[in-house]
């Protein structure tokens, strides 16, 4: 399969910053009353005042997961291989203390689990989300899946020091599955111990809720809990062995299900095993598909194509790379999820790798869009014995329009970072043009879109980036004004305001992303037990699209320092 990696490879997506989910309940546009300060403050009030205040009221079951799979129930987390089931019981080893409540997502807590965020101040609650106390329902699962790794066929992985503590039907009705991660050994951990540090902990705490408000599909993290347990890491596999602290994070999904729990069936030789999972996540999260049509599962195949390549478009439009993407890191419900070590692009290259482990940038982010499509011909191999020969050569004819429907998507979300409304025949080229510029020039990605959102047509017809660092770098190419000129009249023509196309484009143009500088400078603090800056990065990258005074008096806009340049994460969590 040739490479689909081409000019539009880092485009863009129209991402918008969510409200939160009560705001959008209660002060809908069409509502007249939304217009009145008492009555708004009124139904905020009624919403607030319906949160769960005592853990005792808050329910989650694994009920539905036990009664629709075969379950491993084998006294003991020993490692083992196991067969014919989905998920063995675990239950989740508590961190030793004293136990520290670092960081907690507002929007999580109140807008998707429906409880009072003063709640999170308990000693149950601290409990809870560490793994030290189990609520009532709850029988915590491990979930048994295989995966290709860097190319190659793992054989079985499964959730090696996850613990799922059950499902939470919320007041709107979304089924939501908790997970704790970092919470102890389980039959799955390998050579493992169960445990995940502060620093990998505070990096999925971060990006979790970061790409949510940057509008990229994605798990949640809810929070952050650490503890003085040590843990030995040896971070960059030098032999260089550090004791660190141990962490917990409580995720929350729609379904953890992904390409590796379907591979490892398949693989097993476990058909019938395979074809109750696929209806399951047919059922319970693909509903617009008849559970009844004979081609469901090529429904299915298609929808998770088209909404990989969206997914992966969403990633390259904020200059994110993974880092593993391994087929057991592929959501079935192509949403992000397994934050290791990825990073966000700062100079523009199409060779970023973020993962110091990925020796032969075999994930660099420019590969990301042929690394999907390898995850998706696995995925085909794993649907073939559910599917007809017949099924199989148009599931494979799905798969070759893969391409076309990652680059359709990505020509339209670069052009909307660039504000180009409608359709004309140099777009494409002023698109690659510039990227061109942005690699010779290693001009930064997030802020060199930004700043054009920023300045009005006659700043930019000026040419005075004395305060636009990026665009600064990007104009000391000697075809930036060739570009210029092309990229100004063809805004001419779209007979709009500067106000207007500067909104535009700052509501799809981050000013801040979580740069690995950043994610450092919060986790040194948190070494001496300073979650000050954690919890600055959190607030700020709730709205990235909106310049804020505390962010830019810590920098999170500036030009990286230079110390940032040497940082290094590694697959060592």
């Amino acid at each position: 399969m040739s490479s689909i990696h081409t000019v539009f490879v880092f485009a863009v997506v129209a991402a918008v910053s969510v409200p939160p989910v009560h705001v959008l309940e209660f002060c809908q546009s069409t509502d007249p009353d939304c217009h009145s300060h008492d009555t708004f403050r009124s139904r905020w009030n009624k919403s607030v005042s319906n949160l769960t205040q005592n853990l005792d009221r808050f329910s989650i079951s694994c009920k539905k997961l036990m009664e629709s799979f075969p379950v491993d129930e084998v006294d003991g987390d020993f490692v083992r291989t196991v067969k014919n089931c989905i998920f063995s019981k675990s239950i989740p080893t508590p961190l030793k203390g004293p136990l520290r409540l670092a960081a907690v997502s507002k929007d999580v807590i109140e807008g998707i689990l429906d409880l009072d965020l003063a709640l999170t101040q308990s000693d149950d609650f601290l409990g809870f989300v560490s793994g030290s106390q189990l609520l009532p329902g709850s029988e915590p699962l491990t979930h048994r899946y295989g995966g290709h790794q860097f190319g190659y066929w793992a054989g079985q992985l499964g959730d090696g020091r996850a613990h799922a503590l059950g499902q939470y039907t919320n007041r709107r009705g979304e089924v939501w599955e908790l997970q704790l991660k970092g919470s102890g050994k389980t039959p799955y951990s390998r050579s493992g111990d169960g445990r995940a540090v502060i620093r990998s902990s505070v990096r999925e705490f971060l990006c979790s809720e970061a790409m949510f408000a940057l509008g990229v599909p994605t798990s949640r993290a809810a929070t952050l809990v650490v503890s003085e347990e040590p843990v030995f890491r040896d971070q960059f596999y030098n032999g260089n062995m550090k004791t660190e602290r141990g962490a917990v994070v409580l995720r929350l999904a729609k379904s953890w299900f992904r390409i590796g729990s379907l591979e490892i069936l398949a693989k097993s030789g476990e058909v019938d095993l395979l074809r109750k999972l696929l209806d399951f996540v047919i059922e319970e999260h693909f509903t617009s598909i008849n559970p009844d049509d004979p081609d469901k599962y090529l429904v299915f195949y298609s929808t998770v194509v088209s909404e990989t390549a969206h997914l992966i478009a969403h990633w390259m439009s904020v200059g994110f790379a993974h880092g593993v993407c391994n087929t057991d890191n592929f959501s079935l419900l192509s949403i992000t999820i397994d934050y290791g070590p990825f990073g966000f692009m700062e100079s523009y290259n199409p060779n970023f790798v973020p993962n110091t482990s990925d020796d032969e940038g075999r994930y660099r982010i420019g590969a990301q869009a042929d690394v999907g499509l390898f995850n998706l011909e696995k995925l085909l191999l794993a649907l073939s014995p559910v599917l007809s020969g017949k099924q199989q050569k148009e599931a494979y004819m799905i798969l070759k329009g893969y391409a076309d429907i990652y680059q359709e998507r990505i020509y339209e979300l670069f052009k909307a970072k660039l504000g180009l409304q409608g359709e004309e025949e140099d777009d494409g080229y002023i698109i690659a043009l510039l990227l061109k510029l942005m690699e010779d020039t290693r001009s930064d990605f997030t802020m060199t879109f930004r700043e054009l959102s920023e300045l009005s047509d006659q700043q930019l017809q000026n040419q005075d980036f004395t305060q636009t660092w990026a665009l600064e770098d990007l104009s000391s190419h000697e075809l930036f004004s060739d570009w210029l000129g092309l990229y100004l009249q063809r805004l001419s023509r779209q007979n709009e305001s500067d106000v207007d196309r500067q909104n535009r484009m700052k509501n799809v143009n981050p000013r801040y992303v979580l740069r690995n500088w950043m994610a450092e400078s919060a986790i040194k603090k948190t070494e001496i037990n300073d979650f000050s800056e954690v919890e600055l990065l959190h607030r700020t990258l709730s709205s990235p699209f909106v310049t804020q005074d505390t962010a830019e008096k810590a920098g999170y806009a500036a030009r990286p320092p230079q110390w940032a340049r040497r940082l290094k994460v590694s697959c060592s969590s």
